[in-house]
């Protein structure tokens, strides 16, 4: 891994700079940056525009980081786009992410997608995708995550995101810390560009199940009831708020129009219409099981509120992390919502050891064996299942990922992005 935006602009400028044909929104955020972009991506498309979206990691697929309209790029483009950058790369040393961003953006503007909405891959300041001009730019929460690269205060981490706040480009802020709050206010008044807090919106939860949050919204611009969302978890509803003032401030920027029934249409077919997997997913019914890519312990707190809120008081869970993350806090977060714990290991060398994770367990007087791959551990959970006990795979992406490719029994080739 490296930082910084020479690299990526040196295979951007090989490519003749095609991140500067479509317009695009930038978002960034320790959590929740998927599901918003996803939003965002879905209205556009419900609205009828060519609208890409890069985001990462990808679980099965490397095709799901690039889309158009929720469809994956054709492996056909994958191949021609790697061989015009292979020199390049090969010259430059450029990283996987680099190669990756750059091939998106060469896809886009190909494409001639009408908006781009593009993640950050990690913090925001020297991200490789911080090469963009938007038109205007979201940071969903800040949390402690990555505090060896990013810094070790919600300050220091939220200043990294901010970095993604360009000259007189307006910002929408989900972040919740009015200390890391004020860190982007200050960016934003630094830049001449326009805060917007997710709080100028006012979101009421009016049902909530696993299908999906029912909503009314009201923003400076609109008033919905009864807006359906295809995620699940009640903090989607401030990711909405988030999306849909983005998405007011996108519009205002340029020729788009997105009505109110696009608006309904695009949050009722999340999935469909942006490709988004395992946000508090349901893989199976019976019995059940629920996936979520929750990977440190902001994510995971969130997590386990939602399902509390669900009425799910107990769970049985499959779960590893990477040895980067900080597991004892995840440990803590999840332990009064379990009956047992299959600890597994995911085939990549940033998995923690599950000998590690089991004794964390155990501390925390939590029943836990070691299953070894995530595939046994699911398998050991099926086998045990208490049909009154939901089965829970969470703790990284590539946990995630590994457990879709085995009850869809597809291949899982695992890559340390």
């Amino acid at each position: 891994m490296k930082f910084g935006l020479r690299g990526v602009r040196t295979l951007l400028r090989s490519l003749g700079n095609p991140h500067f044909r479509f317009p695009s929104i930038h978002v960034a955020g320790t959590n929740g940056k998927g599901s918003t972009a996803s939003m965002l991506a879905a209205m556009f498309s419900a609205a009828g525009y060519k609208t890409g979206l890069y985001t990462s990691p990808h679980l099965l697929d490397y095709r799901e980081r690039i889309r158009i309209n929720g469809r994956m790029i054709p492996s056909g483009d994958v191949v021609r786009l790697s061989a015009s950058l292979k020199n390049e790369i090969e010259k430059n040393r450029a990283t996987f992410f680099e190669a990756t961003t750059a091939m998106a953006f060469q896809f886009f503007a190909d494409s001639q997608v009408e908006m781009a909405i593009v993640e950050t891959g990690l913090g925001g300041r020297l991200d490789a995708t911080n090469v963009l001009r938007p038109v205007t730019t979201a940071i969903t929460c800040v949390g402690l995550e990555h505090t060896d690269l990013l810094g070790d205060t919600l300050k220091k981490i939220a200043s990294e995101k901010a970095g993604i706040i360009k000259k007189g480009i307006p910002c929408v802020s989900g972040v919740a810390s009015r200390q890391a709050e004020n860190v982007i206010r200050r960016v934003c008044l630094k830049q001449g560009s326009v805060f917007v807090s997710h709080r100028a919106a006012r979101t009421a939860i009016k049902k909530s199940t696993l299908e999906n949050i029912v909503i009314d919204v009201r923003t400076p611009q609109i008033e919905l009831q009864d807006l359906r969302v295809s995620l699940a978890g009640d903090i989607q509803a401030r990711n909405v708020a988030v999306a849909l003032l983005t998405l007011h401030l996108a519009c205002s920027r340029s020729s788009m129009h997105v009505s109110n029934d696009h608006i309904r249409d695009g949050l009722s077919r999340i999935q469909e219409l942006s490709g988004l997997q395992a946000r508090l997913s349901v893989l199976k019914r019976r019995p059940l099981i629920l996936a979520d890519t929750a990977h440190n312990p902001q994510a995971i707190s969130i997590l386990m509120k939602s399902l509390t809120q669900l009425g799910i008081r107990k769970v049985d869970l499959v779960f590893g992390v990477a040895k980067d993350k900080d597991y004892t806090s995840m440990v803590r977060a999840v332990r009064k919502l379990v009956r047992r714990v299959l600890v597994v290991s995911a085939k990549t060398d940033r998995a923690l050891r599950g000998g590690q994770l089991e004794a964390e367990f155990k501390r925390n007087d939590v029943p836990a064996e070691l299953a070894g791959t995530v595939a046994q551990g699911v398998k050991s959970a099926l086998q045990s299942a208490d049909k009154s006990i939901p089965i829970l795979v969470t703790g990284s992406n590539f946990v995630v990922g590994e457990a879709l490719a085995f009850l869809e029994g597809r291949k899982y080739l695992t890559i340390n992005q």
